[in-house]
């Protein structure tokens, strides 16, 4: 009985230790001192934990499922996970998939086996970044979560659906949190000013408004890049004197000039991205030129955006402005001939011309719809007229024998068969009606309906 009692001492220290885990004053960034300690000092993600939501109703029968939270950086994924810890009264263990690896899953599940037999109490393993592990380290947690072992909270900025292993999906809940709203930054903001005991309230400090309402909209959503920056502009900023620091927007544009976020290998890169073609593609040129801008700005390869406008250039205007793609390609050598930051005026001259010209997506149409008919009909052979004949013995088996030359007939166009046997009649391009491919269209009528 006596080693039991050691154990569950142990075991009691060890969860005090963890999960109520004070970061010293001293050293903590503000953003980890003001950490929310309770369901009432969270701010945000009201659609999950508002009165009746699914995770309020969890927290409030003292149950949670195994679950991912998917959100963007800053919106309070690992405050949650602590939070749920306490409520439930569960014991909080966290790991960063970056730096820890299968060893330490074998050594916290072995723990956690234990501490329930010993303490019947829970433990809910964090699991930070978790689409950083790989298929087989996340497979070492599937029979844990299946039987209940730990009680898993992955948090991840990527998709789950691509970064997470079905088998271990199928065993937790997604709950996507949402960037934070500008309201709710200030609401962060404002409580770290005044905090004495965590926070900044102990500072002379002189805050402007413009200075919050700038900061709670350049930090694109993120609370904890609005608490650094608010950090780091109180640590730059000199006492008067009569010893008050004064924050404005000088100050703020000095420490966050550069503050834009995009990540370009994640979610954002592609979401970023996507809005940028589909304004292109949506003849929006005011939210093209926006979307390059944040492209740009926040770091991303100039020849990849070239790339994509060469694209979009064949793709969504195609035929209805064949110019589309001369100026594409003419940007994309400009900028390689160039570089940045000046390579910006080709990238948003070829943005704002795409953006404005006629659409169409008639050749990847045409393109596609000959591909359906090779797939139907692969094996069709080439007509013997328009076949090669570079020898005698081609020629006497009528290769190439009944081929007419169209610059032999007036307007330099014949009508004969071009489309194998099987296909005669097919028509696979159909021209658009805006732009150069009206005239496109008319031309081509004429020359079926006239010959």
């Amino acid at each position: 009985m006596g080693k039991f009692r050691e154990q569950a001492s142990l075991f009691v220290d060890r969860d005090s230790s963890i999960v109520n885990e004070d970061v010293s004053v001293e050293v903590a960034p503000l953003s980890a001192r003001m950490r929310p300690r309770n369901l009432d000092e969270y701010v945000g993600q009201e659609h999950l934990l508002g009165k009746g939501k699914a995770l309020r109703r969890f927290l409030e029968n003292g149950s949670l499922p195994s679950l991912i939270l998917w959100g963007p950086p800053g919106t309070g994924k690992t405050s949650l996970a602590r939070i749920f810890a306490s409520k439930i009264k569960a014991n909080f263990v966290a790991l960063s998939a970056v730096t820890a690896g299968t060893s330490d899953v074998r050594e916290i599940i072995k723990e956690a086996k234990e501490r329930w037999n010993l303490l019947r109490k829970r433990t809910i393993l964090f699991l930070d970044e978790i689409h950083r592990f790989n298929k087989a380290q996340q497979d070492t947690l599937l029979p844990h979560v299946e039987e209940g072992t730990i009680t898993l909270i992955g948090a991840t900025t990527e998709n789950p659906s691509f970064q997470v292993i079905a088998p271990l999906l199928s065993r937790c809940r997604v709950f996507t949190l949402k960037s934070l709203q500008a309201e709710d930054i200030k609401t962060i903001l404002a409580r770290s000013l005044q905090d004495k005991e965590r926070g900044l309230g102990n500072i002379a400090l002189q805050v402007d408004e413009e200075f919050l309402s700038a900061l709670s909209l350049l930090c694109g959503g993120d609370g904890r890049s609005a608490l650094n920056i608010l950090e780091e502009s109180v640590k730059i900023c000199r006492p008067d004197d009569s010893g008050v620091r004064h924050l404005d927007r000088e100050i703020l544009k000095e420490v966050a000039d550069h503050n834009l976020r995009h990540d370009r290998s994640g979610e954002s890169h592609y979401d970023v991205i996507s809005a940028f073609i589909k304004s292109v593609r949506g003849s929006d040129p005011d939210g093209a030129i926006y979307w390059l801008a944040r492209l740009l700005e926040s770091g991303e390869d100039p020849l990849f955006v070239a790339r994509r406008l060469v694209i979009l250039a064949s793709e969504d205007v195609g035929l209805a402005d064949p110019q589309g793609l001369v100026v594409a390609i003419a940007a994309q050598q400009a900028v390689s001939f160039i570089g940045m930051p000046e390579g910006m005026y080709p990238l948003a001259h070829a943005t704002l011309y795409l953006s404005l010209a006629p659409k169409s997506n008639s050749v990847g149409t045409a393109y596609t719809a000959a591909c359906q008919a090779l797939k139907e009909r692969p094996g069709e052979s080439v007509p013997l007229h328009l076949r090669n004949a570079p020898t005698k013995l081609m020629k006497e088996l009528g290769y190439a024998k009944e081929y007419k030359y169209a610059h032999d007939y007036p307007e330099h166009y014949v009508k004969q068969q071009f489309l194998p046997e099987g296909l005669d009649g097919c028509r696979f391009y159909e021209p658009g009606g805006l732009g150069y491919e009206k005239r496109l269209a008319a031309w081509l009528d004429h020359l079926r309906r006239e010959h």
